[in-house]
């Protein structure tokens, strides 16, 4: 059995070597980028401290601070890792594709562009809502709140780790498409099967959504909400792709049958009695 693995296992051990190894050029390329693309992180939670502002009198004395002696350096060094995924991403996928292509047909196997392209995109395309539209909204009410008592310090060790969690979560679940896509062109999954599976990845969904934001209802529905869109959205992808066989036309099929087999038994269809 082991023999047997062996060679997948190897195959494996290539793929995510590639994938650390463009993962660690990406993060020293991007750690010399770290102070304008911290800055990029930082500009909503800047705008939310500004509209504090705006509403409180302590808001003022609203500032982003550091609790560590190297506080700094740890900073970028998270920075500079969550922007090398996010550029790793194409590479990451051309891996996985790459690493199941050996059980795919000829012309399967030539799908390895749109994949990457269209994983990449959707990744983008998640990020880019959770930075314009998710955490505005989720920032500006988790510091307005209960502001007219509490000064917002801001621990920046902390809101870059809560950041990038936030952003690669949506990047992540915006692949759902993507993938929903391939699986059917293989014939893995079809929509009743996904239609089926529904109210179990309603309650999968909402616990992601609590798992990856912060403990609001506001910020746990601006990520549940998508997703149960993007699932559907998914099914009607699927539905295109590899529709399910209509029940009715299996039935008709399997009375055919029966009805042959059974004609067949009592001679109905036995040629020499056609003959005579």
């Amino acid at each position: 059995m082991f023999d047997d693995l062996k060679p997948h296992l190897i195959e494996l051990r290539k793929r995510l070597g590639i994938s650390v190894g463009s993962l660690i050029v990406m993060f020293f390329v991007m750690f010399y980028f770290h102070e304008p693309i911290l800055s990029w992180m930082v500009e909503p939670l800047n705008i939310a401290l500004l509209e504090v502002g705006k509403k409180s009198v302590h808001a003022a004395d609203g500032m982003i601070t550091t609790s560590q002696v190297g506080g700094a350096f740890f900073v970028a060094l998270k920075v500079a890792f969550f922007a090398a995924i996010v550029a790793s991403i194409p590479i990451i996928l051309s891996q996985i594709w790459l690493f199941i292509a050996p059980g795919l047909y000829a012309s399967e196997k030539k799908m390895i562009i749109p994949f990457i392209l269209g994983g990449t995109i959707m990744f983008l395309v998640g990020v880019l809502f959770a930075y314009y539209v998710v955490t505005p909204f989720g920032f500006d009410f988790l510091i307005t709140f209960g502001s007219f008592k509490f000064t917002p310090l801001i621990n920046i060790e902390d809101y870059v780790g809560f950041f990038s969690k936030i952003l690669f979560g949506f990047g992540l679940a915006f692949e759902l498409p993507v993938f929903a896509y391939f699986l059917a062109l293989l014939g893995l999954v079809n929509d009743k099967q996904m239609i089926a599976f529904f109210k179990y990845a309603v309650v999968i969904i909402f616990i992601v959504a609590a798992l990856l934001t912060p403990p609001d209802v506001l910020t746990q529905l601006l990520m549940a909400g998508p997703l149960i869109i993007l699932y559907g959205f998914s099914i009607l992808i699927v539905r295109v792709v590899n529709p399910a066989e209509d029940e009715d036309e299996d039935e008709e099929e399997d009375d055919d049958e029966n009805t042959e087999s059974i004609s067949e038994m009592l001679g109905l269809n036995d040629p020499k009695k056609e003959d005579k």
